[in-house]
């Protein structure tokens, strides 16, 4: 075991500063880079508890609450007073005053049926609410994914440059003593270099997926960036097609949304039908004039109180825009719903046939492909070093190798993404690892 290899298992950064002094390349790696280990059980509860959109989103849920509240509103009685002077012009007839109370009186249940609506609505924001998060969590776990994926590649990276990195050394040496060409030492000094750059390009993908993690988590600080924790191999789950289907009818959450979207939009029709019944206007009063001094009919002073109702003429219920825009939106909410329903099935279908594709896939490389190629590359590796293999033949057999792990990464991820996005449709979760 080397030096490098040691130090691999140990950490990453200080095999990339001696790997970098082995080939001499003036590179320079970012010692600001701090890594700070987070299990995805961690992550996905600071994505649940900081994500800035889930929490602009739960506040509808107080909107939604609010609104409940002003739907109780009752109309507020009116106020109205005033004076008047009879005294003028030498008439004496008194002065006084007006005072009373106007209130209106709705009829029909509008009230209720403003209350049921907000209440559908208030139902209507839980379940945008619940389907914000499950995207959400998809989303997260989908860039955990990436960035677990990428430390597998920057690791595969890693392990082939030194594999080449030692390959060149020898072939070095073996220049010296003049049992290969100066051609050979050199491809594999090429080879190594050429490595080392796509080492320095996984670095920059891995990189990147962790300040994705950062941003779902609501994190600005440079600090907060993450090195993820676990393996692919809990991704193994048996499925039926038809009981997906049923469970996808029953939590959804945009299928139940859109379920009670038919129901606000029911009760929006029912107060644009109750809005159109009369409401009654109900008046009441005092009036108190004082003593009127004139000659021909003088009058004691009096107070006199009177009680009315008002009836509005309903000339715009003529108009039925309301009412129409009400009832399309009704017919719309069932339509949508259908279309939802069929959507939902179809993403449902299509997620379980390519995580049953991706199973498959796996399945292959349980037959020993791995196993066989790196017998290969070893076996190329003893030959060449006893002169009875060329170098072109051990470099086609490490890349042989690499496609083939890189491929098999490849294969763990689309199978863990496959089965995220199968559980996502269906409506269950039972994610960890």
């Amino acid at each position: 075991m080397t030096i490098v290899k040691n130090l691999l298992l140990s950490t990453y950064w200080t095999l990339l500063l001696l790997a970098l002094a082995q080939i001499q390349a003036q590179v320079v790696v970012d010692t600001t880079f701090h890594k700070k280990i987070m299990t995805y059980s961690d992550y996905i509860e600071a994505v649940a508890q900081n994500n800035l959109s889930y929490a602009a989103e739960k506040l509808n849920i107080n909107i939604a609450q609010a609104a409940i509240e002003k739907a109780k509103i009752i109309p507020d009685p009116a106020f109205n007073t005033g004076l008047f002077n009879n005294d003028q012009q030498h008439m004496k007839m008194g002065y006084g005053y007006d005072i009373g109370l106007d209130w209106t009186l709705e009829l029909g249940g509008k009230r209720k049926a403003r209350i049921d609506l907000a209440k559908s609505e208030s139902e209507l924001a839980q379940y945008a609410l619940q389907d914000f998060f499950q995207r959400l969590r998809a989303e997260a776990t989908m860039h955990y994914l990436t960035a677990l994926h990428q430390e597998q590649l920057v690791k595969l990276q890693l392990s082939s440059y030194e594999a080449l990195d030692q390959l060149a050394k020898s072939d070095s040496v073996r220049e010296k003593l003049g049992a290969i060409t100066a051609i050979d030492a050199t491809q594999s000094k090429l080879e190594a270099a050429s490595m080392w750059n796509q080492v320095i390009q996984s670095i920059g993908h891995w990189k990147s997926a962790l300040g994705n993690l950062d941003l779902l988590m609501g994190s600005k600080r440079i600090a907060a960036v993450t090195s993820t924790n676990g393996d692919f191999s809990t991704f193994n789950r048996n499925f039926h097609l038809h009981d997906l289907i049923e469970q996808a009818q029953l939590y959804r959450s945009d299928l139940l949304y859109a379920l009670q979207h038919q129901d606000a939009s029911q009760k929006m029709l029912k107060l644009a039908n109750v809005n159109r019944i009369i409401d009654l206007g109900i008046n009441t009063g005092l009036t108190r004039n004082a003593a009127a001094r004139n000659e021909i009919a003088p009058s004691p002073a009096f107070t006199a109180t009177n009680i009315g109702i008002s009836i509005p003429l309903k000339f715009s219920n003529k108009q039925k825009g309301e009412l129409k825009e009400a009832y399309y939106a009704q017919q719309q909410s069932a339509v949508q719903y259908k279309q939802i329903e069929l959507q939902v099935h179809t993403e449902v279908i299509n997620a379980y046939y390519q995580y049953e594709a991706t199973q498959k896939q796996l399945q292959q490389f349980n037959t020993g492909l791995l196993q066989n190629a790196q017998a290969i590359l070893k076996g190329k590796r003893y030959s060449y070093e006893r002169g009875e293999s060329s170098l072109l033949e051990v470099l086609l057999a490490q890349r042989a190798y690499i496609e083939i792990q890189q491929h098999y990464y490849e294969t763990l991820f689309n199978n863990a993404a496959a089965l995220v996005e199968l559980e996502r449709s269906a409506g269950i979760w039972d994610i960890h690892f």
